[in-house]
């Protein structure tokens, strides 16, 4: 049947005939309003996690990056993939799990951090920039870890924080000193950089109802390990 027999076919039937049932009209909805994924963003990191310590480490990390994706070490930022396709998996990986979210309200952007434990005991922060891919996946396109002599307190739930939709945002970016990168809505802000002997700077401003807010702010002495 031809689209134009298909149309005239429903203007003659009745409107809950031709009206799409209520899951395909919820699939539409998402299909024409992206929305923030909170809860998917978190099963891939968890999903990563898993990989790493069945599949090994750095096939992991390679598998989860996305096409340019970077790693932010004590030598500055490196482009992943070439990187770790070069190295062998360690004999065990190094285990982590997120702590609190935040997201772009189009869900075309996210952030995760949380506490990560490497096999010899040492423990430390990791922050991670996730993009939604074309098919709807979520692959990370920067990942920034760092060592600390305690461990970072896991919260009893992962807090999460989604971009306020409606937000006005006055100058169209956060004021920040540091380059940023932004969502495709333009409610997430990230942005690194290395500067004097090698300090590493990290940011993430998420947009509220009142403007931008800096949700992470993180400044490494250039001695600090990766």
């Amino acid at each position: 049947m031809s689209m134009r027999l298909a149309l005239a076919a429903c203007a003659l039937a009745s409107v809950a005939a031709c009206a799409p049932l209520p899951n395909q009209r919820d699939r539409y909805t998402r299909l024409l309003t992206p929305t923030a994924e909170v809860s998917k963003v978190i099963a891939t990191e968890l999903a990563f996690a898993r990989a790493a310590r069945e599949d090994g480490q750095w096939t992991a990390f390679d598998e989860y990056a996305a096409d340019g994706a970077l790693i932010f070490g004590r030598n500055g930022a490196i482009e992943a993939k070439p990187w770790l396709r070069s190295q062998d998996n360690p004999p065990e990986a190094v285990s982590w799990e997120p702590h609190r979210v935040w997201s772009s309200c189009d869900g075309s952007l996210a952030v995760t951090q949380g506490g990560f434990t490497d096999p010899d005991g040492s423990v430390g922060t990791f922050n991670t920039v996730w993009q939604r891919q074309r098919n709807g996946d979520y692959r990370y396109v920067f990942d920034f870890g760092f060592p600390q002599d305690e461990a970072p307190v896991a919260p009893d739930m992962i807090s999460s924080a989604v971009a306020a939709c409606d937000a006005k945002i006055d100058t169209g970016e956060p004021d920040s000193a540091i380059p940023l990168r932004v969502s495709r809505d333009g409610t997430l802000a990230w942005g690194f950089q290395t500067v004097g002997q090698g300090e590493r700077h990290y940011v993430v401003w998420l947009a509220g109802e009142d403007g931008w807010e800096q949700v992470v702010a993180i400044a490494l002495a250039p001695d600090a390990a990766q």
